[in-house]
């Protein structure tokens, strides 16, 4: 069975060798169902009655999956298409959110790093400050009021960023939510 499964699977992911896949599927089934069956007749004559007859409707359900496999082939590979196809691009999509968390837990990161810098900055000119006359204080001031004013502006830029991205992340979440319904309706 784990021959059939895979086949079916490359059938999924090659479409231009569905045809082949598909015979080799058929066979494959064939095969199944003559073993099954030559191993139903040995079960029901060496083994005791209650054993034969729950083995024989495992053997009997075995052979009808086969047989069932082998007449609607297509279909199998068309419905396992969608269903691979579906996982395919849910395993994508969490990719791709995995990576989008990824570049925000980075510049999160860095963001904090950059803050710590600038605290680092602001202590030594202070510092820097106690040993400066008069006129060069009020001018270091001025510049670290100005520096301060380009963090904040740092820090609301980032922070409407942040948003965006959170909402981009909700809009892009949507958006393949409803490629996946409209998928799961042309199944049905």
């Amino acid at each position: 069975m784990q021959a059939m499964d895979k086949a079916i699977f490359e059938a999924t992911q090659n479409p231009g060798e569905r045809s082949r896949y598909g015979r080799v599927i058929q066979d494959l089934a064939s095969k199944t169902v003559k073993v099954t069956e030559k191993v139903k007749e040995i079960a029901e004559k060496e083994g005791p009655v209650d054993y034969a007859s729950s083995a024989r409707s495992r053997f009997e359900e075995s052979i009808r999956k086969c047989e069932f496999l082998s007449e609607r082939i297509e279909d199998v590979i068309r419905i396992a298409s969608l269903f691979y196809n579906e996982k395919l691009e849910e395993l994508g999509a969490m990719g791709r959110r995995e990576a989008r968390r990824q570049e925000r837990r980075e510049a999160d990161v860095k963001e904090e790093m950059d803050d710590r810098k600038a605290s680092v900055r602001r202590e030594a000119r202070g510092e820097e400050r106690k040993e400066m006359g008069r006129g060069e204080r009020r001018e270091a001031e001025r510049a670290d009021k100005g520096e301060k004013k380009k963090e904040g502006e740092r820090r609301e830029t980032r922070r409407k960023e942040g948003i965006e991205a959170e909402r981009e992340e909700k809009r892009t979440e949507e958006e393949e939510k409803e490629r996946r319904e409209e998928r799961r309706k042309e199944v049905r």
